[in-house]
């Protein structure tokens, strides 16, 4: 289950299949499908855009805890290991995901000190990473993962030469945003100006002023008026549904806006590094702003000290789930996956989850619209075994920084 092919793509991609196929190829449902899969085959998160410090505050998560989360870009993982769990089982569908979930860990283990992890996961532009890569963390990789970063592209780079410059502008989201920043100079506004604001009083007139009135304009409208315009985001077809259900409108772009300006005026710029990354396109400096949790120093020496009690799966997280014994389970972080799946896949899912949770544990997810996905979609059988903290759930959605998720939800195991 642990080993993967480092290039299949979505043609031989099974496990991807099976998740996101649910309509004829001959179907234009089918052929969004399709054309996502295609797309999200490659690498899709740098970082991942969930927020592990609500992720933590909603978990009560503690030494000893048995956690299994979707790997994504791998931050959550990381941050999670700051809290000592007993161990982390990280599953992803998406190889390039797997491979970069196990480089970060490997450079936690191998690399000489805090800094040089900062560098090589942090920094952009800092030319000495791959040779860094080459020192410390290529000796210790499996075979799957040193091979995936050391590939050459058609040009004869190699793939991990990626971190000698900018690694959080590749990967479709990084492409995305580019995409994102041209459209906005298109309309005569750069988006990295409001890093320069200095109270969210600015941080709010930069929205209000320069960048709400672009989502008026008929080529964005156009634009998000077209499914496969937020495949960049990784927001597969049925999640689109479920994002353009939450407007008056029917239509994507008042949702949009609605998110971005959650992300631009909710918090501080410097405290948010999902800002910065959105409109910088990049981590802020030491002068700027805070880093990831996972990335300072206060945490690096526990995170090193037990990197060992992660296990990366190329699986779904069914899958997983199916191996693992009764009650062996005290975390499920399932991100925003369950938006993309059928009532047959939910129940498949939350079958597992209730046989391996054990008393007290707690269940974590994000959907696109405001309501949680498994409400009247499961069996009374297992919903009746779960209780839905929606208070705690409605006020940690407030805090999440990322702001692209309309719910985040918590479910706990009745004793």
């Amino acid at each position: 289950m642990t080993e993967f092919v480092p290039d299949a793509g979505f043609r031989k991609n099974e496990k991807l299949k099976s998740a996101l196929l649910q309509h004829s190829a001959l179907s234009a449902k089918g052929l969004s499908e399709r054309l996502f899969g295609i797309l999200f085959s490659g690498l899709v998160y740098p970082q991942i855009w969930e927020d592990p410090d609500v992720d933590m505050q909603a978990m009560a998560l503690a030494p000893g805890h048995r956690i299994v989360t979707i790997g994504s870009g791998g931050c959550n993982m990381l941050a999670y290991l700051s809290r000592a769990p007993e161990s982390i089982d990280v599953v992803d569908l998406n190889p390039h995901h797997i491979a970069l979930n196990r480089m970060k860990l490997a450079a936690f283990r191998h690399l000489p000190d805090h800094m040089a992890v900062v560098r090589l996961l942090g920094s952009d532009n800092a030319r000495t990473n791959a040779t860094m890569f080459d020192r410390y963390i290529a000796p210790n990789l499996d075979s799957s993962t040193h091979r995936y970063w050391n590939q050459r592209s058609p040009l004869g780079r190699r793939r991990i030469t990626v971190f000698n410059g900018n690694f959080y502008r590749t990967g479709l989201l990084g492409r995305f945003i580019a995409a994102g920043h041209a459209l906005a100079r298109l309309h005569g506004v750069k988006l990295e100006d409001i890093t320069r604001c200095r109270s969210m009083e600015e941080q709010r007139h930069f929205f209000d002023t320069r960048i709400a009135p672009i989502f008026e304009r008929p080529l964005v409208r156009w634009l998000t008026n077209r499914k496969s315009s937020l495949f960049g985001l990784g927001i597969p077809p049925q999640q689109y549904d479920e994002l353009a259900s939450v407007s008056e409108t029917g239509t994507i772009a008042p949702v949009l806006k609605e998110r971005l300006e959650k992300l631009a005026c909710h918090f501080s710029i410097k405290d948010n590094y999902f800002a910065w990354q959105a409109f910088a396109r990049r981590y802020p400096k030491a002068h700027e702003g805070a880093l990831p949790d996972y990335l300072r120093a206060e945490y690096y020496s526990t995170i090193r000290a037990h990197t060992d009690n992660v296990t990366v799966h190329h699986a779904s997280y069914t899958e997983l789930l199916s191996t693992k014994p009764a009650s062996s389970v005290d975390r499920f972080i399932l991100l925003d996956a369950q938006d993309w799946m059928t009532d047959e896949q939910l129940n498949d899912l939350w079958t597992e989850i209730t046989r391996t949770a054990d008393q007290g544990a707690r269940v974590i997810f994000r959907t696109a619209a405001e309501k949680s996905v498994i409400e009247g979609r499961i069996s009374d059988a297992i919903s009746d075994q779960w209780t839905y903290l929606k208070e705690r759930s409605e006020h940690l959605n407030t805090l999440d920084r990322s702001a692209i998720y309309g719910g985040f939800h918590i479910y706990e195991k009745k004793s």
